[in-house]
């Protein structure tokens, strides 16, 4: 991968230079995985958390191929962080409806009982929605959850079995 060049009876290497956003727990896969593109971390570079500074030899053997490689890894890492956000979106969306129709009858409810005279059995019918309405948001977000979680498993399994297979052409693209 990195071949020393003697260059006036000194080892010379030119490097290209990469910095990748990383995410959470992924770190080491996007580690692993710019390594069977040519790229090694740069270790002379301040770390920041999600921040992943590379580099690799600029005269690499296959360097177009490998980039292409690079981005389709790039690409199926932005997918998997995609439907990693998917799993609870449509869960919080939805939770977040269910308790502001809640609120809507419990509103209602504030003004008959604040109307004069109070009308009590409107009170009552509003509050019951409203509180139903306050409590379902839970149960419906764990539903909801468990059901995307069953759904997009597959997708995601299948985005990692592609990341290797990626990540296999590339190193023996850099290996040959």
């Amino acid at each position: 991968m990195n071949e020393n060049r003697n260059i006036g009876g000194n080892n010379y290497i030119g490097y290209d230079y990469k910095e990748a956003s990383a995410w959470g727990e992924h770190i080491s896969m996007y580690l692993d995985g710019y390594e069977n593109f040519g790229w090694i971390l740069d270790e002379n570079a301040a770390q920041r958390r999600t921040t992943i500074r590379l580099k690799r030899d600029r005269k690499i053997m296959n360097k177009m191929e490998l980039t292409r490689l690079q981005r389709n890894f790039e690409a199926c890492m932005s997918e998997i962080e995609a439907l990693e956000k998917a799993k609870t979106s449509t869960a919080t969306m939805v939770s977040i409806i269910i308790g502001v129709i809640g609120t809507a009858f419990m509103t209602g409810s504030v003004f008959a009982v604040t109307h004069e005279p109070p009308l009590i059995l409107l009170t009552i019918l509003l509050a019951v929605p409203a509180f139903t309405c306050w409590i379902l948001p839970y149960f419906a977000y764990k539903a909801l959850i468990k059901r995307s979680i069953k759904k997009l498993t597959p997708l995601i399994e299948a985005k990692y079995d592609e990341i290797y297979e990626v990540c296999e052409k590339g190193n023996k693209l850099l290996n040959s």
